[in-house]
Protein backbone atom coordinates (compact mmCIF):
# COMPACT_ATOMS: atom_id res chain seq x y z
CA UNK A 1 0.00 0.00 0.00
CA UNK A 2 1.46 3.35 -1.07
CA UNK A 3 0.70 6.39 1.11
CA UNK A 4 1.66 9.86 -0.13
CA UNK A 5 0.55 13.49 -0.41
CA UNK A 6 -0.59 15.77 -3.24
CA UNK A 7 -1.87 19.31 -3.59
CA UNK A 8 -5.15 18.30 -5.23
CA UNK A 9 -7.22 15.32 -6.24
CA UNK A 10 -6.30 13.69 -9.58
CA UNK A 11 -8.86 12.71 -12.20
CA UNK A 12 -8.42 9.00 -11.58
CA UNK A 13 -8.77 9.32 -7.79
CA UNK A 14 -11.88 8.77 -5.70
CA UNK A 15 -12.17 11.66 -3.23
CA UNK A 16 -12.95 11.17 0.46
CA UNK A 17 -14.17 14.23 2.34
CA UNK A 18 -14.10 14.32 6.14
CA UNK A 19 -16.60 16.69 7.74
CA UNK A 20 -17.88 17.24 11.27
CA UNK A 21 -21.17 18.99 10.40
CA UNK A 22 -23.86 18.09 7.88
CA UNK A 23 -24.05 21.77 7.00
CA UNK A 24 -20.62 21.43 5.38
CA UNK A 25 -22.01 19.19 2.62
CA UNK A 26 -23.20 22.11 0.40
CA UNK A 27 -19.60 23.39 0.27
CA UNK A 28 -18.22 20.08 -1.05
CA UNK A 29 -17.21 20.03 -4.75
CA UNK A 30 -19.83 17.45 -5.78
CA UNK A 31 -22.92 17.63 -8.06
CA UNK A 32 -26.05 19.20 -6.56
CA UNK A 33 -28.19 16.07 -6.79
CA UNK A 34 -25.53 14.06 -4.95
CA UNK A 35 -25.38 16.68 -2.19
CA UNK A 36 -29.06 16.08 -1.54
CA UNK A 37 -28.54 12.32 -1.43
CA UNK A 38 -25.60 12.71 0.94
CA UNK A 39 -27.52 14.98 3.31
CA UNK A 40 -30.48 12.59 3.34
CA UNK A 41 -28.23 9.64 4.26
CA UNK A 42 -26.29 11.55 6.91
CA UNK A 43 -29.53 12.66 8.55
CA UNK A 44 -30.28 8.97 9.05
CA UNK A 45 -27.19 8.90 11.32
CA UNK A 46 -24.95 7.15 8.80
CA UNK A 47 -21.30 8.02 9.35
CA UNK A 48 -20.06 7.10 5.87
CA UNK A 49 -21.80 7.85 2.59
CA UNK A 50 -20.58 6.56 -0.79
CA UNK A 51 -21.79 8.23 -3.98
CA UNK A 52 -20.98 6.29 -7.17
CA UNK A 53 -20.03 8.10 -10.36
CA UNK A 54 -18.93 6.78 -13.74
CA UNK A 55 -15.18 6.74 -13.13
CA UNK A 56 -14.89 7.21 -9.37
CA UNK A 57 -16.60 7.07 -6.00
CA UNK A 58 -17.22 10.10 -3.85
CA UNK A 59 -17.13 9.28 -0.13
CA UNK A 60 -18.14 11.48 2.78
CA UNK A 61 -17.22 10.70 6.38
CA UNK A 62 -19.10 12.50 9.12
CA UNK A 63 -16.84 12.49 12.17
CA UNK A 64 -18.26 10.41 15.01
CA UNK A 65 -16.88 12.72 17.67
CA UNK A 66 -16.48 11.37 21.18
CA UNK A 67 -15.61 13.08 24.43
CA UNK A 68 -12.17 11.45 24.39
CA UNK A 69 -9.98 12.31 21.39
CA UNK A 70 -8.51 8.82 21.17
CA UNK A 71 -11.98 7.31 20.73
CA UNK A 72 -12.70 9.79 17.94
CA UNK A 73 -9.47 8.75 16.22
CA UNK A 74 -10.46 5.08 16.50
CA UNK A 75 -13.87 5.79 14.96
CA UNK A 76 -12.12 7.51 12.05
CA UNK A 77 -9.89 4.46 11.52
CA UNK A 78 -13.00 2.30 11.41
CA UNK A 79 -14.64 4.70 8.95
CA UNK A 80 -11.62 4.35 6.66
CA UNK A 81 -11.96 0.59 6.89
CA UNK A 82 -15.70 0.74 6.21
CA UNK A 83 -15.14 2.40 2.83
CA UNK A 84 -12.88 -0.36 1.54
CA UNK A 85 -15.52 -2.81 0.35
CA UNK A 86 -17.16 -0.29 -2.00
CA UNK A 87 -13.81 0.87 -3.41
CA UNK A 88 -12.48 -2.63 -4.02
CA UNK A 89 -15.77 -3.95 -5.31
CA UNK A 90 -15.82 -1.15 -7.91
CA UNK A 91 -12.13 -1.75 -8.74
CA UNK A 92 -10.84 1.72 -7.87
CA UNK A 93 -7.11 1.89 -7.22
CA UNK A 94 -6.53 5.31 -5.67
CA UNK A 95 -8.22 7.64 -3.18
CA UNK A 96 -7.61 11.25 -2.15
CA UNK A 97 -8.45 12.23 1.43
CA UNK A 98 -9.34 15.82 2.26
CA UNK A 99 -10.06 16.85 5.83
CA UNK A 100 -12.67 19.60 6.22
CA UNK A 101 -13.34 18.88 9.88
CA UNK A 102 -11.84 20.51 12.96
CA UNK A 103 -10.08 17.25 13.93
CA UNK A 104 -6.47 17.97 12.99
CA UNK A 105 -5.27 14.40 12.36
CA UNK A 106 -8.53 13.06 10.94
CA UNK A 107 -7.10 12.30 7.50
CA UNK A 108 -4.17 10.34 8.97
CA UNK A 109 -6.54 8.25 11.09
CA UNK A 110 -8.79 7.47 8.12
CA UNK A 111 -5.77 6.57 6.00
CA UNK A 112 -4.38 4.34 8.75
CA UNK A 113 -7.60 2.36 9.11
CA UNK A 114 -7.96 2.05 5.35
CA UNK A 115 -4.37 0.94 4.78
CA UNK A 116 -4.34 -1.58 7.62
CA UNK A 117 -7.74 -2.94 6.63
CA UNK A 118 -6.71 -3.44 3.01
CA UNK A 119 -4.11 -6.10 3.90
CA UNK A 120 -4.47 -9.52 2.28
CA UNK A 121 -2.46 -12.74 2.59
CA UNK A 122 -2.70 -14.31 -0.87
CA UNK A 123 0.72 -15.93 -1.25
CA UNK A 124 -0.67 -19.45 -1.63
CA UNK A 125 -3.72 -18.57 -3.74
CA UNK A 126 -3.66 -19.74 -7.35
CA UNK A 127 -5.84 -16.82 -8.46
CA UNK A 128 -4.23 -14.23 -6.20
CA UNK A 129 -4.10 -11.55 -8.89
CA UNK A 130 -7.83 -11.90 -9.45
CA UNK A 131 -8.56 -11.91 -5.70
CA UNK A 132 -6.26 -9.00 -4.87
CA UNK A 133 -7.85 -5.77 -3.69
CA UNK A 134 -7.82 -3.03 -6.30
CA UNK A 135 -6.92 -0.21 -3.89
CA UNK A 136 -3.17 0.43 -4.09
CA UNK A 137 -2.69 4.09 -3.19
CA UNK A 138 -3.89 6.53 -0.54
CA UNK A 139 -3.11 10.21 -1.10
CA UNK A 140 -3.59 12.85 1.58
CA UNK A 141 -4.06 16.57 1.01
CA UNK A 142 -0.52 17.98 1.24
CA UNK A 143 -1.65 21.18 2.97
CA UNK A 144 -3.11 19.16 5.84
CA UNK A 145 -0.41 16.53 6.50
CA UNK A 146 3.33 17.05 6.64
CA UNK A 147 5.62 14.65 4.82
CA UNK A 148 7.20 13.33 8.02
CA UNK A 149 3.81 12.21 9.39
CA UNK A 150 3.00 10.45 6.13
CA UNK A 151 6.42 8.77 5.92
CA UNK A 152 5.99 7.52 9.48
CA UNK A 153 2.52 6.18 8.72
CA UNK A 154 3.93 4.38 5.68
CA UNK A 155 6.65 2.79 7.80
CA UNK A 156 4.16 1.71 10.49
CA UNK A 157 1.77 0.17 7.94
CA UNK A 158 4.65 -1.62 6.19
CA UNK A 159 5.83 -3.00 9.53
CA UNK A 160 2.37 -4.28 10.43
CA UNK A 161 2.14 -5.93 7.00
CA UNK A 162 5.55 -7.54 7.59
CA UNK A 163 4.43 -8.96 10.93
CA UNK A 164 1.14 -10.23 9.51
CA UNK A 165 2.94 -11.93 6.62
CA UNK A 166 5.37 -13.72 8.94
CA UNK A 167 2.71 -14.82 11.41
CA UNK A 168 0.45 -16.08 8.64
CA UNK A 169 3.22 -18.25 7.15
CA UNK A 170 2.96 -21.93 8.13
CA UNK A 171 5.91 -23.72 9.68
CA UNK A 172 6.71 -25.65 6.50
CA UNK A 173 7.58 -22.24 5.01
CA UNK A 174 9.03 -20.60 8.12
CA UNK A 175 10.94 -22.67 10.66
CA UNK A 176 13.33 -21.30 13.29
CA UNK A 177 16.23 -21.03 10.85
CA UNK A 178 13.96 -19.38 8.28
CA UNK A 179 12.78 -16.84 10.86
CA UNK A 180 16.39 -15.93 11.60
CA UNK A 181 17.03 -15.51 7.87
CA UNK A 182 14.04 -13.16 7.61
CA UNK A 183 15.42 -11.12 10.49
CA UNK A 184 18.79 -10.77 8.72
CA UNK A 185 17.07 -9.79 5.46
CA UNK A 186 14.91 -7.13 7.09
CA UNK A 187 17.93 -5.82 9.00
CA UNK A 188 19.78 -5.20 5.72
CA UNK A 189 16.74 -3.47 4.23
CA UNK A 190 15.92 -1.26 7.21
CA UNK A 191 19.45 -0.54 8.38
CA UNK A 192 20.05 -2.30 11.70
CA UNK A 193 22.66 -4.87 12.74
CA UNK A 194 21.87 -8.56 13.15
CA UNK A 195 23.62 -11.63 14.50
CA UNK A 196 22.30 -15.20 14.55
CA UNK A 197 23.48 -17.92 16.93
CA UNK A 198 23.48 -21.47 15.58
CA UNK A 199 22.68 -24.49 17.73
CA UNK A 200 26.34 -25.00 18.65
CA UNK A 201 26.58 -21.43 19.94
CA UNK A 202 23.31 -21.85 21.87
CA UNK A 203 24.78 -25.00 23.44
CA UNK A 204 27.97 -23.16 24.33
CA UNK A 205 25.90 -20.47 26.05
CA UNK A 206 24.03 -23.19 27.96
CA UNK A 207 20.58 -21.97 27.03
CA UNK A 208 18.95 -25.05 28.53
CA UNK A 209 15.36 -23.86 28.12
CA UNK A 210 15.65 -23.25 24.37
CA UNK A 211 17.57 -26.50 23.84
CA UNK A 212 15.07 -28.53 25.87
CA UNK A 213 12.08 -27.29 23.86
CA UNK A 214 13.99 -28.03 20.66
CA UNK A 215 14.75 -31.67 21.60
CA UNK A 216 11.62 -33.00 19.89
CA UNK A 217 12.28 -31.25 16.56
CA UNK A 218 14.18 -32.26 13.46
CA UNK A 219 14.98 -28.58 12.82
CA UNK A 220 17.65 -26.74 14.86
CA UNK A 221 16.85 -23.73 17.03
CA UNK A 222 18.09 -20.21 16.39
CA UNK A 223 18.78 -17.18 18.57
CA UNK A 224 18.73 -13.83 16.77
CA UNK A 225 20.07 -10.50 17.98
CA UNK A 226 19.05 -7.19 16.42
CA UNK A 227 20.56 -3.82 17.29
CA UNK A 228 19.52 -0.38 16.13
CA UNK A 229 21.82 2.27 17.60
CA UNK A 230 21.38 5.81 16.24
CA UNK A 231 24.16 8.33 16.87
CA UNK A 232 22.07 10.66 19.04
CA UNK A 233 19.98 8.18 21.01
CA UNK A 234 18.10 9.67 23.96
CA UNK A 235 18.77 6.59 26.11
CA UNK A 236 22.23 5.86 27.50
CA UNK A 237 21.26 2.24 28.16
CA UNK A 238 19.33 0.28 25.52
CA UNK A 239 15.70 -0.65 25.54
CA UNK A 240 15.64 -4.40 24.91
CA UNK A 241 12.73 -6.13 23.17
CA UNK A 242 12.41 -9.91 23.51
CA UNK A 243 9.98 -11.87 21.33
CA UNK A 244 8.80 -15.44 21.75
CA UNK A 245 9.72 -17.34 18.59
CA UNK A 246 7.89 -20.66 18.77
CA UNK A 247 7.36 -21.12 15.04
CA UNK A 248 4.92 -23.97 15.68
CA UNK A 249 3.57 -25.41 18.89
CA UNK A 250 2.06 -28.87 19.13
CA UNK A 251 2.27 -28.69 22.91
CA UNK A 252 5.05 -31.27 22.80
CA UNK A 253 4.31 -34.42 24.80
CA UNK A 254 1.60 -32.41 26.59
CA UNK A 255 -0.16 -32.49 23.24
CA UNK A 256 -2.71 -29.83 22.37
CA UNK A 257 -6.12 -30.72 20.89
CA UNK A 258 -6.31 -29.83 17.21
CA UNK A 259 -9.59 -27.87 16.76
CA UNK A 260 -9.27 -24.21 17.75
CA UNK A 261 -5.85 -24.82 19.27
CA UNK A 262 -3.02 -26.62 17.51
CA UNK A 263 -4.51 -25.78 14.11
CA UNK A 264 -3.47 -22.13 14.38
CA UNK A 265 -0.23 -22.53 16.33
CA UNK A 266 1.83 -21.17 13.46
CA UNK A 267 1.03 -17.87 15.20
CA UNK A 268 3.08 -18.74 18.29
CA UNK A 269 6.00 -16.68 16.98
CA UNK A 270 3.92 -13.48 16.83
CA UNK A 271 5.97 -11.92 19.64
CA UNK A 272 9.16 -12.44 17.65
CA UNK A 273 7.56 -10.94 14.55
CA UNK A 274 6.40 -7.89 16.53
CA UNK A 275 9.95 -7.28 17.81
CA UNK A 276 11.25 -7.40 14.24
CA UNK A 277 8.48 -5.09 13.02
CA UNK A 278 9.08 -2.50 15.74
CA UNK A 279 12.85 -2.36 15.28
CA UNK A 280 12.45 -2.20 11.51
CA UNK A 281 10.01 0.70 11.87
CA UNK A 282 12.30 2.53 14.30
CA UNK A 283 15.28 2.14 11.96
CA UNK A 284 13.33 3.28 8.89
CA UNK A 285 12.07 6.40 10.65
CA UNK A 286 15.44 7.09 12.35
CA UNK A 287 13.88 7.15 15.79
CA UNK A 288 16.53 8.35 18.29
CA UNK A 289 16.22 5.36 20.62
CA UNK A 290 18.87 2.65 21.08
CA UNK A 291 17.13 -0.72 20.70
CA UNK A 292 18.20 -4.34 21.01
CA UNK A 293 15.95 -7.21 19.95
CA UNK A 294 16.34 -10.83 21.05
CA UNK A 295 14.47 -13.73 19.45
CA UNK A 296 14.88 -17.31 20.72
CA UNK A 297 13.24 -19.57 18.16
CA UNK A 298 12.29 -23.23 17.73
CA UNK A 299 9.25 -25.37 17.14
CA UNK A 300 7.80 -27.51 19.94
CA UNK A 301 7.14 -31.11 18.87
CA UNK A 302 6.72 -34.52 20.58
CA UNK A 303 9.28 -36.36 18.46
CA UNK A 304 12.79 -37.73 18.98
CA UNK A 305 14.01 -37.14 22.54
CA UNK A 306 11.32 -34.57 23.35
CA UNK A 307 11.54 -33.10 26.85
CA UNK A 308 9.07 -34.85 29.12
CA UNK A 309 7.01 -33.77 32.13
CA UNK A 310 9.19 -34.36 35.17
CA UNK A 311 12.45 -33.43 33.41
CA UNK A 312 14.82 -31.08 35.22
CA UNK A 313 16.15 -28.33 32.96
CA UNK A 314 19.12 -26.10 33.80
CA UNK A 315 18.54 -22.65 32.36
CA UNK A 316 21.02 -20.05 31.08
CA UNK A 317 21.21 -18.44 34.55
CA UNK A 318 21.87 -21.86 36.13
CA UNK A 319 18.43 -22.02 37.73
CA UNK A 320 16.87 -25.48 37.60
CA UNK A 321 13.30 -25.93 36.37
CA UNK A 322 11.05 -28.92 36.97
CA UNK A 323 9.19 -29.12 33.67
CA UNK A 324 5.69 -30.41 34.37
CA UNK A 325 3.93 -29.30 31.18
CA UNK A 326 5.68 -29.17 27.82
CA UNK A 327 2.93 -26.88 26.51
CA UNK A 328 4.31 -24.20 28.84
CA UNK A 329 7.32 -23.98 26.57
CA UNK A 330 7.30 -20.27 25.74
CA UNK A 331 8.44 -19.28 29.20
CA UNK A 332 11.33 -21.76 28.92
CA UNK A 333 12.85 -20.10 25.86
CA UNK A 334 12.05 -16.60 27.14
CA UNK A 335 13.75 -17.34 30.46
CA UNK A 336 17.01 -17.95 28.63
CA UNK A 337 16.63 -14.76 26.60
CA UNK A 338 15.80 -12.66 29.68
CA UNK A 339 18.86 -14.02 31.44
CA UNK A 340 21.05 -13.38 28.38
CA UNK A 341 19.76 -9.77 28.24
CA UNK A 342 21.33 -8.93 31.60
CA UNK A 343 24.66 -8.22 29.88
CA UNK A 344 23.11 -5.17 28.17
CA UNK A 345 22.10 -3.53 31.48
CA UNK A 346 18.85 -2.39 29.86
CA UNK A 347 17.06 0.82 30.74
CA UNK A 348 13.95 -1.27 30.18
CA UNK A 349 13.19 -4.72 28.81
CA UNK A 350 9.85 -5.53 27.19
CA UNK A 351 8.99 -9.11 26.28
CA UNK A 352 6.17 -9.87 23.88
CA UNK A 353 4.70 -13.35 23.72
CA UNK A 354 1.63 -15.38 22.85
CA UNK A 355 2.21 -16.97 26.21
CA UNK A 356 -0.98 -18.27 27.84
CA UNK A 357 -4.48 -19.37 26.99
CA UNK A 358 -5.38 -17.82 30.33
CA UNK A 359 -4.78 -14.33 28.90
CA UNK A 360 -7.07 -15.13 25.99
CA UNK A 361 -9.78 -16.49 28.26
CA UNK A 362 -9.56 -13.48 30.56
CA UNK A 363 -9.55 -10.73 27.94
CA UNK A 364 -10.76 -12.26 24.69
CA UNK A 365 -9.51 -10.43 21.60
CA UNK A 366 -10.02 -6.93 22.99
CA UNK A 367 -6.84 -6.44 25.00
CA UNK A 368 -3.53 -8.00 25.97
CA UNK A 369 -2.36 -8.76 29.49
CA UNK A 370 0.51 -6.77 30.97
CA UNK A 371 2.68 -7.24 34.05
CA UNK A 372 5.67 -5.18 35.08
CA UNK A 373 8.36 -4.18 37.48
CA UNK A 374 8.94 -1.00 35.45
CA UNK A 375 8.27 2.42 36.95
CA UNK A 376 5.02 4.37 36.98
CA UNK A 377 6.69 6.85 34.61
CA UNK A 378 7.14 4.07 32.04
CA UNK A 379 3.54 3.01 32.53
CA UNK A 380 2.29 6.57 31.97
CA UNK A 381 3.91 6.48 28.52
CA UNK A 382 2.45 3.04 27.86
CA UNK A 383 -1.06 4.17 28.78
CA UNK A 384 -0.69 7.13 26.41
CA UNK A 385 0.61 4.83 23.63
CA UNK A 386 -2.29 2.47 24.24
CA UNK A 387 -4.83 5.26 23.87
CA UNK A 388 -3.17 6.74 20.79
CA UNK A 389 -3.17 3.39 18.95
CA UNK A 390 -6.25 1.83 20.57
CA UNK A 391 -4.17 -1.27 21.29
CA UNK A 392 -5.40 -1.77 24.82
CA UNK A 393 -4.00 -3.68 27.77
CA UNK A 394 -5.03 -4.68 31.28
CA UNK A 395 -2.36 -4.71 33.98
CA UNK A 396 -2.26 -7.77 36.25
CA UNK A 397 -0.41 -8.00 39.60
CA UNK A 398 2.83 -9.78 40.38
CA UNK A 399 2.06 -10.37 44.05
CA UNK A 400 4.52 -12.54 45.96
CA UNK A 401 1.82 -15.07 46.83
CA UNK A 402 1.54 -16.13 43.18
CA UNK A 403 5.22 -17.01 43.20
CA UNK A 404 4.58 -19.58 45.95
CA UNK A 405 2.64 -21.63 43.41
CA UNK A 406 5.82 -22.19 41.39
CA UNK A 407 7.84 -23.79 44.17
CA UNK A 408 9.20 -27.24 43.34
CA UNK A 409 10.13 -30.05 45.73
CA UNK A 410 13.10 -31.13 43.63
CA UNK A 411 14.20 -28.07 41.61
CA UNK A 412 14.45 -24.31 42.05
CA UNK A 413 11.14 -23.71 40.33
CA UNK A 414 8.33 -25.41 38.37
CA UNK A 415 7.28 -24.23 34.92
CA UNK A 416 3.55 -24.21 35.77
CA UNK A 417 1.65 -22.99 38.79
CA UNK A 418 -1.71 -24.72 38.56
CA UNK A 419 -5.07 -24.17 36.90
CA UNK A 420 -5.76 -20.69 38.30
CA UNK A 421 -4.20 -17.32 37.39
CA UNK A 422 -2.17 -18.96 34.63
CA UNK A 423 -1.11 -15.73 32.97
CA UNK A 424 0.13 -14.32 36.30
CA UNK A 425 2.13 -17.39 37.30
CA UNK A 426 3.69 -17.33 33.81
CA UNK A 427 4.72 -13.77 34.52
CA UNK A 428 6.09 -14.77 37.93
CA UNK A 429 8.15 -17.47 36.22
CA UNK A 430 9.70 -14.92 33.86
CA UNK A 431 10.35 -12.54 36.75
CA UNK A 432 12.85 -15.06 38.13
CA UNK A 433 15.21 -14.27 35.24
CA UNK A 434 15.38 -10.47 35.45
CA UNK A 435 17.31 -7.89 37.47
CA UNK A 436 16.29 -4.78 35.49
CA UNK A 437 13.07 -2.79 34.83
CA UNK A 438 10.72 -5.08 32.91
CA UNK A 439 7.37 -5.20 31.15
CA UNK A 440 5.71 -8.45 30.07
CA UNK A 441 3.09 -8.40 27.30
CA UNK A 442 0.96 -11.55 26.87
CA UNK A 443 -0.64 -11.09 23.44
CA UNK A 444 -2.16 -14.56 23.18
CA UNK A 445 -5.72 -13.30 22.67
CA UNK A 446 -5.00 -10.56 20.15
CA UNK A 447 -2.17 -11.76 17.92
CA UNK A 448 -4.30 -14.09 15.78
CA UNK A 449 -8.00 -13.43 15.26
CA UNK A 450 -10.42 -16.20 14.27
CA UNK A 451 -12.84 -13.72 12.68
CA UNK A 452 -12.48 -10.32 11.03
CA UNK A 453 -12.12 -7.39 13.44
CA UNK A 454 -12.41 -4.15 11.47
CA UNK A 455 -9.02 -2.87 10.22
CA UNK A 456 -7.21 -5.45 12.37
CA UNK A 457 -8.31 -8.04 9.86
CA UNK A 458 -8.63 -11.80 10.23
CA UNK A 459 -5.86 -14.13 11.40
CA UNK A 460 -2.54 -12.31 12.02
CA UNK A 461 -3.35 -8.87 13.42
CA UNK A 462 0.08 -7.31 13.94
CA UNK A 463 -1.12 -5.94 17.29
CA UNK A 464 1.81 -4.71 19.35
CA UNK A 465 3.70 -2.99 16.54
CA UNK A 466 1.77 0.29 16.62
CA UNK A 467 1.60 0.30 20.43
CA UNK A 468 5.31 -0.30 20.98
CA UNK A 469 6.40 2.07 18.22
CA UNK A 470 4.22 4.81 19.68
CA UNK A 471 5.67 4.09 23.14
CA UNK A 472 9.17 4.49 21.69
CA UNK A 473 8.16 7.76 20.02
CA UNK A 474 7.00 9.04 23.39
CA UNK A 475 10.21 7.83 25.03
CA UNK A 476 12.21 9.62 22.33
CA UNK A 477 10.52 12.87 23.33
CA UNK A 478 11.67 12.46 26.95
CA UNK A 479 14.91 13.99 28.23
CA UNK A 480 17.99 11.79 28.29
Amino acid sequence: MKINTAARVARNQSPIYIIDDINQVPQLPIPDDEREIAIAHLKKELKEVVLPETNRLISIILVDKKKEDYKTAENLRKSGYNLLSALNRSKFSSVFIENRSQISNAALSVAEGMALGNYQFLRFKKDREKEANSLKEITLHAAQCNSKEVETLQAVVDSVYLVRDLVNLPVNYLNAVGLAQEIVKVGKQAGFRTEVFSKSKIEALKMGGLLAVNQGSVDPPSFSIMEYQPRKAVNKQPIVLVGKGIVYDTGGLSLKPTPNSMDYMKCDMAGAAVVLGVISCAARTKLPVHLIGLVPATDNRPGFNAFAPGDIITMHNQMTVEMLNSDAEGRMILGDALSFARQYKPELLIDIATLTGAAHRALGDQAFALMRTASDEVMALMHKASQDTYERFVEFPLWEEYGEWLKSDIADIKNVGGVNAGMITAGKFLEKFIDYPWVHMDIAGVAFLSSASSYRGKHASGIGVRFLYRFLQLRAAQPS
